[in-house]
């Protein structure tokens, strides 16, 4: 376990924390809000290679649909409908555990991020790196308004609105009488649209404002992220496409 915490120390915790160190110092006004925005940009900007293929696969299976369908409505054995849905995802070049794959990505992130704002400003500068200069002020008021160390409701809201709407856009689009709708497709549907975000709220409410600002700048950014590719989807290509 030792070596869990020292590996997410020394690749998640710290590196988080002297990005928002260096983003503070040079930002005008050195507001901590805008640079957990910019954070939050530089993380998507790194991730976008694995985003970009989840989101692809997100809308290929989309496309699907109609093929999924058939294999429900044609296959009655459990196991058959399993072995033909593999064969068809294969054929399209589709991964549909990508979303969860991101989603152990992304909560490491913001278990670092709330790590550094639990422990409280001024940051222990024992974490700093020695290049890194922390002796400069930090605006801890978002835009003059919030403070970022306490718990907001209003920050709280807007990651669960955020992540409702997120989903809400990622959700496949299926028929509302299909077979997918009436088993654990449709209750795992259910728990992220409308379930997912109140538990949000619940622990953001609970949390510094600044790691719902973290999160629901990752929702923005995966919303308009998704709005593009499924722009381009429209174009006739092959599932797969680019």
């Amino acid at each position: 376990m030792s070596l869990l915490k020292t590996l997410f120390h020394e690749i998640f915790y710290l590196p988080l924390l002297n990005a928002l160190v260096f983003l503070t110092s040079i930002l005008p006004g050195h507001d901590l809000g805008l640079a957990v925005i910019l954070l939050t940009a530089l993380i998507r900007t790194l991730m976008f290679p694995m985003t970009h293929k989840m989101l692809r696969t997100q809308n290929a299976m989309k496309r699907i649909e109609p093929e999924v369908k058939k294999i429900y409505e044609e296959k009655k054995n459990r196991e058959e409908q399993a072995k033909a849905l593999m064969e068809l995802y294969k054929k399209h070049g589709i991964n549909p555990l990508s979303g969860f794959f991101m989603l152990l990505i992304q909560l490491p992130l913001l278990i670092a991020m709330y790590r550094v704002f639990w422990r409280g400003i001024p940051f222990n500068a024992s974490e700093i790196y020695k290049f890194l200069d922390a002796s400069g002020p930090i605006n801890m008021l978002f835009l003059g308004l919030m403070p970022l160390t306490e718990a907001s409701v209003g920050m709280a809201a807007l990651a669960a609105i955020s992540q409702f709407w997120q989903a809400k856009l990622a959700m496949p689009a299926s028929p509302a009488d299909g077979p997918i709708k009436s088993d654990m497709g449709r209750a795992m549907q259910w728990q992220m649209l409308y379930v997912f975000p109140i538990l949000i709220f619940v622990i953001s409410f609970k949390l510094p404002a600044a790691v719902s600002l973290y999160w629901t700048a990752m929702n923005v950014f995966a919303i308009v992220h998704e709005a593009v590719v499924r722009r381009k989807a429209r174009r006739p290509a092959s599932y797969g496409g680019k």
